[in-house]
């Protein structure tokens, strides 16, 4: 026997909290009985305050992330309308792979994996291209632990007079990262339960403005199950059009509670406090992140380059296999070449020295010249300055 727990450090599925998941065993109840509007219309409205939304509406799909981008795009575009996409990372290149398989005419700005969404390529394009219907940008790029401007995508549209609607995956960002989907007039943003919502992964939500319900509303293209008419008709009753995960809407009605009882912009700098402690336990390790310079660093998932000669799959199977630890390993372009600490979600400080602890010794065995305790010292020292300042403040 194993005492203890396996830690988990990939930056999704994140750990579920106890309270989460103590509310999530529940018998099986009637999803249409009278008073189940009780659990979802208080939920639909809390949603939009985590997204930041406030004229338009945010649906749950019983579905993974890459479902609602689906939804995003069956709702409101066509087969052959053109799209402008970068590419600097696994989901992000899966998103333009769905584009290209639904139809759509992509223009992808290919870009090195450690950097972002492309502001100057973007505005150039745009200029360039009146047809353009819909810009994506992936705010937070899991693979590569790299976070994109989002407010800076609106301005490059605005600046060109571009009416086209703007996409946002915020899977690994909302609910953990600064999002305000009004103000940075995003028309259709996704998200998942299994990041900073902490619930298990089967429930996706996506934020519509305004102007994508009208968009949606005139819309011709074929859609059934993602059909935003039929959510809006059953949800405005506090019901779905199909049989939901009554559990994880019980989970998520906890996890909500845990995120506004804590306040967002609170939740925002216990992310920045975490990440900032893990980039300066990397550093001290003599490692770098895969995030190519600090305008991109990711405050949900750290990815960090292995030394040359040193495989990123072994310091994984190493850490899971000897240390009870998971680690997030690389994808695509970076296989091999970095490993990811995610931390987000319901972690704390002594969490995340857990992981660089862990992560010290697996790259230590893989054969990574590294110091033992030097990573862990530089983020206790990090922490223990940022908690004497929030005792301070």
């Amino acid at each position: 026997m194993r005492a203890g727990q396996t830690h988990l450090f990939v930056p999704g599925p994140t750990n579920v909290p106890e309270p989460v998941r103590r509310a999530m065993n529940v018998p099986m109840e009637d999803h249409r009985a009278p008073d189940f509007p009780n659990l979802t219309l208080p939920l639909f409205a809390d949603l939009k305050t985590v997204f930041g939304n406030e004229s338009g509406r945010v649906f749950l799909f019983p579905s993974s992330g890459t479902g609602t981008w689906e939804a995003a795009i069956q709702n409101t575009l066509s087969p052959g309308d053109r799209v402008l996409m970068a590419r600097f990372g696994q989901f992000s290149h899966l998103w333009v792979d769905m584009a290209e398989r639904l139809g759509l005419d992509v223009v992808c700005c290919d870009v090195e994996w450690g950097a972002g969404v492309p502001l100057d390529r973007f505005a150039v394009l745009l200029g360039e291209d009146p047809s353009i219907k819909a810009v994506f940008a992936t705010h937070n790029e899991t693979a590569t632990g790299v976070t994109s401007d989002v407010a800076g995508v609106r301005r490059v549209l605005d600046a060109g007079g571009s009416d086209a609607l703007l996409f946002v995956d915020g899977v690994s960002s909302i609910g953990s990262l600064p999002f305000e989907q009004e103000k940075w007039r995003v028309d259709l943003a996704v998200a998942g339960s299994q990041k900073g919502f902490m619930l298990p992964a089967g429930l996706a939500m996506l934020g519509v403005s305004r102007k994508a319900l009208d968009v949606a509303a005139a819309h011709t293209g074929p859609r059934c199950y993602f059909d935003f008419a039929d959510m809006i008709r059953t949800n405005d009753l506090g019901y779905f059009p199909y049989t939901p995960p009554v559990p994880l809407l019980h989970g998520l009605r906890a996890s909500l509670g845990l995120l506004l009882d804590e306040g967002l912009e609170q939740v925002f700098a216990r992310h920045h406090r975490l990440a900032e402690g893990v980039r300066r336990g990397v550093d001290a390790l003599g490692l770098h992140l895969c995030a190519v310079a600090p305008e991109w660093y990711s405050d949900t998932v750290s990815a960090i380059r292995v030394p040359e000669g040193v495989d990123a799959a072994e310091v994984c199977r190493i850490g899971y296999n000897a240390y009870r630890t998971s680690f997030g390993g690389g994808l695509g372009q970076v296989a091999g070449k970095v490993f990811r600490i995610g931390h987000l979600g319901d972690l704390n400080e002594v969490s995340c020295l857990a992981a660089l602890g862990a992560a010290e010794m697996s790259l230590a065995d893989a054969g990574a010249p590294v110091e033992l305790g030097a990573g862990v010292a530089a983020a206790q020292n990090w922490y223990r300055t940022a908690a004497a300042n929030l005792v301070a403040a």
